[in-house]
């Protein structure tokens, strides 16, 4: 089974934790990473079922489950604990918290974790946890607190349940486009993920009909600093992954910059093609071929 730590994180495709056809759809998708859903596409009264299906789908694709994620319900919910206990038998790659409220949560979710690796024989802090970061108000406040949280390797942002919770009517311009203070939750995710050195991913794009409008989007969340995108139909799938993986001309260029301070070691700035490259270049150019596996 391959590390999840060195898995591409480009496309994170959602699928309803109660329909079987449409989680075996996305298993078979081109996604890097495929997440269950427990908590939103599942109504209350299908909660225990859904659980169980999810867990089933699961155990059939045991070496696959490093790329496979289940999204839980609130950790200060009713239901949480019971989507746990079900579903870390099969042996999941990763959780998906939802509504964060803080670090404190992730911690506590590492103890429940910790408890069930045990009594599932997986392997002790395996199991990676994702959480999406601005779904209340107080949240917002706490996106920089993650540095060294347990188990996080990803964080995402949602402007649905904020829009809520603050009481908006939407949360777009008529153009479109998000609103002041979910662009602002967007900035916040993306650089909460970096001061806690793990990966920031953005949110849905809605619309799974408009493949030009996430190509744009995508593309740009890209230089913005953002790794990947979440998905919630499998045709946005290769458009995500092709938008978040660099060009063959971007991958010249960054090793031609990393060959350029090999050949000047111990030079702060150089010169190239008629500019000057200093650290901050040599190490944009590393991120870069990191993405590409390079």
């Amino acid at each position: 089974m391959t590390d999840i730590a060195s898995r591409p994180m480009r496309s994170w495709l959602f699928a309803p934790g109660d329909s079987e056809k449409k989680m075996a759809k996305a298993v078979a998708s081109a996604a890097d990473m495929v997440i269950f859903d427990l908590e939103d596409a599942v109504a209350v009264e299908n909660k225990p079922e859904a659980r169980s299906m999810v867990h089933s789908i699961l155990e059939r694709h045991e070496g696959d489950c490093a790329r496979l994620f289940v999204r839980i319900n609130p950790l200060d919910g009713p239901d949480a604990l019971a989507d746990l206990a079900t579903i870390m038998p099969g042996k999941p790659g990763g959780i998906m918290l939802p509504k964060c409220r803080g670090r404190q949560q992730v911690e506590t979710l590492d103890k429940y974790l910790a408890a069930l690796e045990v009594a599932s024989a997986i392997a002790p802090g395996s199991t990676r946890v994702m959480i999406l970061a601005t779904e209340t108000a107080g949240s917002m406040f706490h996106c920089g607190d993650y540095a060294g949280a347990p188990r996080l390797m990803a964080m995402t942002w949602g402007a649905e349940d904020l829009a809520d919770a603050v009481g908006a009517a939407g949360n777009t311009n008529p153009d479109g486009s998000y609103g002041f203070t979910y662009e602002m939750a967007r900035s916040m995710a993306l650089l909460g993920a970096a001061h806690a050195g793990v990966a920031a991913i953005d949110t849905i794009h809605g619309d799974f009909r408009d493949l030009d409008g996430l190509k744009s989007r995508a593309e740009r969340l890209r230089r913005e600093g953002f790794a990947g995108m979440l998905a919630i139909h499998p045709a946005q799938v290769e458009i995500i992954n092709a938008a978040f993986t660099p060009s063959e001309e971007e991958l010249a260029q960054a090793r031609r910059i990393v060959a350029l301070f090999e050949a000047n070691p111990g030079v702060g700035a150089i010169g190239y093609e008629g500019g000057m490259l200093d650290r901050p270049h040599l190490s944009r150019a590393l991120q870069v071929l990191a993405q590409a596996g390079n």
